[in-house]
């Protein structure tokens, strides 16, 4: 059985798998990042858990895992193979596809951005598939974006394409990590309308979620804190398909957790917002969790493919 190693690295956890041609997922396997040992331990944590899975495959299917596909957050540089910048792991300039290979003993390695790699997967198997221009939207502790083109990923010219959570939809507004006021992403992220439920709630613990219940019951409060949410996301989406005219709009991340209660006030959103623009599908993502892994799985593929190519 021929497979890859595909890892899926986050602020707190990572999840990995091993990955088939088929794209089916043959082993998974999850553990903290360690973030607080340090970003040398957390890249010690990655290619431990890398070597673990190659021995896995091994033992599992008598033979060796033909690549190996990473998806990191923060800055990446895909074709040198560095994870820039990541605030969250603390982390700069680290050669993780030079670092993988070695362990892995000389194992090919793609290295990837983590929402663009869930992007690629929702594109080739996920909510995307059939459509040649998607946009994909999670709505997490943050907004990014991954803008498919022809089954492939956008990364632009300096690798910062997609950041439509950078689009300010509220000038003068609150004040974002990136230095601006008024970004889409501290009005319509997750962790925004937390924020935003646990101070009209009185209830510093409440959260995203608990805003998306008290919406489904009528709460007056909760549907204001929604509705602007909701009018900010409309906002940053409608600029994004002005510029992009995606076929499909594919909405994940937590929020999207909320299923009707919030695609329903955010198609009509949009819908009133757009006048010559044609109006995308807008529909949820379909791979959960797994896409990070599903598409570090497939720059593995991808690799391997073009590599196979070019000899």
């Amino acid at each position: 059985m021929r497979h890859v190693i595909a890892l899926d690295v986050g602020g707190t956890g990572m999840k990995a798998a091993l990955v088939a041609e088929d794209g089916a997922l043959l082993h998974e396997a999850r553990r903290p990042t360690g973030r607080e040992r340090g970003p040398d331990a957390v890249v010690e944590t990655i290619l431990g858990f890398a070597a673990e899975l190659y021995d896995h495959g091994l033992a599992r299917y008598g033979t060796p895992a033909v690549a190996a596909g990473v998806a990191v957050p923060g800055i990446v540089d895909p074709d040198g193979g560095i994870a820039v910048y990541a605030a969250n792991l603390g982390w700069r300039e680290v050669p993780l596809r030079s670092l993988l290979g070695e362990r892995l003993g000389g194992l090919p390695v793609a290295l990837g951005h983590d929402v663009r790699t869930g992007g690629l997967a929702e594109g080739r198997v996920g909510a995307g598939r059939g459509a040649d221009r998607f946009l994909f939207v999670p709505l997490g502790t943050g907004i990014a974006g991954a803008i498919g083109i022809g089954g492939a990923i956008e990364a632009g010219a300096h690798g910062c394409a997609g950041e439509i959570g950078h689009v300010v939809v509220r000038p003068g507004g609150p004040v974002c990590g990136c230095g601006q006021r008024g970004c889409l992403e501290t009005l319509a992220s997750a962790a925004a309308v937390s924020r935003a439920w646990a101070q009209a709630s009185g209830d510093p613990d409440a959260d995203a979620a608990d805003c998306a219940e008290a919406v489904a019951s009528g709460d007056e409060r909760a549907v204001r804190v929604w509705r602007d949410a909701v009018d900010a996301l409309a906002d940053g989406l409608v600029t994004a398909l002005t510029l992009l005219d995606p076929r499909t709009l594919i909405i994940g991340g937590g929020l999207a957790e909320a299923g009707e209660t919030l695609f329903t006030p955010l198609r009509a959103a949009v819908e009133e917002r757009v006048t010559f623009q044609k109006l995308p599908a807008i529909v949820p993502a379909a791979l959960g969790d797994t896409a990070g892994c599903l598409g570090a799985g497939l720059l593995a593929w991808d690799l391997l493919a073009s590599s196979e190519v070019s000899a």
